[in-house]
C-alpha cells in the first residue's frame, strides 16, 4: 500500500470515528435551570457537582425581554442559574435532589439577607416529564425535612444571560465573595434548616 492510500485509510478511519463519537457527544449534555437567591452563590454550588459543564448566571421569569441586572427585579424576573450538565453522569433528578439542600426551602419571601420576589427560589421545567421529575424530587425532599417545601416548581420561561461581571464572581472576586456570602448567613442557615443533609452533593 503506498503513502497515499496509507493517508486515505487514516481519514477515513478518523472521519467514522468522529461520525460515531459526535452524536453521542452533543445528547451528553442537557441543562436545568434554578432560582435559589444570589446567583453567584448558585453557580459556586453547582460547579462542585460532578457531571456539572457549566453554570451560567441570568434572569427568568419577568414580564419584559433584555433584562439588566438594575432593571430585572422591577421586571418580575428572578436570578437564576442556567446548568449544563451530562446526563449520563447525573440526571436531572440527582440535580434537584441537590438543589433542595442547598437552599432555604422554607422561606418564600427571598433568600438569607436577600429579600423580594427576585431572590425567591424555583425550579424551572421545559416538558411535562421534567414537572413530574421535578413535584416526585420536592416530595421526597419535604418529607425527608419534614416541613412544606416553599419553592415554587414553574414553566420554563426565556432564559436571559447576566452581564459578564456576574459570571463566575466568586472566582473573579473571591475575597468580596467570600465575605458576601458569610455577612448573608446563607450557610448556616442551610445548615439549620437541612443539619446533616445541608449540601449533600456539593464535593470541595
Amino acid at each position: 500500500m503506498g503513502v497515499g492510500a496509507w493517508e486515505r485509510t487514516v481519514l477515513l478511519a478518523a472521519l467514522f470515528v468522529v461520525g460515531l463519537t459526535w452524536p453521542a457527544r452533543a445528547a451528553d449534555v442537557a441543562h436545568a435551570v434554578v432560582a435559589g437567591g444570589c446567583f453567584w452563590c448558585v453557580e459556586s454550588d453547582f460547579d462542585k457537582v460532578p457531571g456539572v459543564l457549566e453554570t451560567v448566571s441570568g434572569y427568568a421569569g419577568g414580564r419584559t425581554d433584555n433584562p439588566t441586572y438594575k432593571t430585572h427585579s422591577a421586571d418580575g424576573h428572578l436570578e437564576v442559574v442556567r446548568i449544563a450538565y451530562n446526563p449520563a453522569v447525573i440526571g436531572y433528578r440527582q440535580l434537584l435532589d441537590i438543589f433542595w439542600r442547598t437552599v432555604d426551602v422554607t422561606d418564600d419571601g427571598g433568600q438569607f439577607c436577600d429579600r423580594g420576589n427576585s431572590y425567591r427560589t424555583a425550579v424551572f421545567v421545559a416538558s411535562e416529564e421534567e414537572r413530574a421529575i421535578a413535584e416526585a424530587s420536592r416530595a421526597a425532599a419535604q418529607g425527608s425535612l419534614g416541613h412544606d417545601i416553599k419553592t415554587r416548581i414553574l414553566n420554563a420561561a426565556p432564559f436571559w444571560p447576566a452581564e459578564d461581571y456576574h459570571q463566575d464572581y466568586y472566582q473573579k472576586n473571591p475575597i468580596r465573595y467570600n465575605f458576601y456570602r458569610y455577612a448573608c448567613g446563607r450557610d448556616s442557615r442551610i445548615e439549620e434548616v437541612w443539619g446533616d443533609q445541608a449540601h449533600t452533593g456539593l464535593t470541595g
